[in-house]
């Protein structure tokens, strides 16, 4: 098991995936900020101003009234944070699009690449004796 572990890790298929995890993380920091510095405030703006991310329902404990998400946790309050769950699927819904997006390229740029090599004339081998010439070779050398 051991030795497999080893022919496993020796694989380039895992330095593949591990940049990918590594421009994974990167891109969800990026993904995050868009949608808490871009779109929350457009999805605020059409709900009337509401902080979207600040959506719970305070299931046990006291909290101000209006406090934020943040501040009830620190209160020690037990909240149902419906609004940040929202937002979680919105994030994924992006991230999964964008990865879409990317993949559906990538497949283009491929599926357009391969159309190139069918469409390139293939080189043709380079014509030798025919066979009618080998054997007039052959019974020439017969007859010296």
């Amino acid at each position: 098991m051991l030795q497999e572990f080893k022919d496993f890790i020796a694989k380039g298929n895992v330095m593949d995936m591990a940049v990918g995890i590594i421009i994974g993380a990167a891109f969800t920091a990026i993904v995050k900020s868009m949608v808490g510095d871009l779109i929350n405030p457009f999805v605020g703006l059409f709900m009337g101003g509401v902080d979207f991310t600040n959506m719970y329902v305070v299931l046990a404990g006291e909290v101000a009234e209006g406090a934020s998400l943040e501040a009830a946790r620190e209160a020690g309050a037990a909240v149902f944070a419906w609004g940040s769950f929202v937002m979680a699927i919105i994030n994924f819904l992006i991230i999964a699009f964008v990865v879409f997006m990317l993949v559906r390229y990538v497949n283009k740029v491929k599926e357009a690449a391969a159309k190139a090599e069918e469409e390139a004339p293939a080189e043709e081998a380079p014509a030798g004796p025919s066979e009618l010439d080998v054997l007039l070779e052959i019974r020439d050398a017969l007859n010296k």
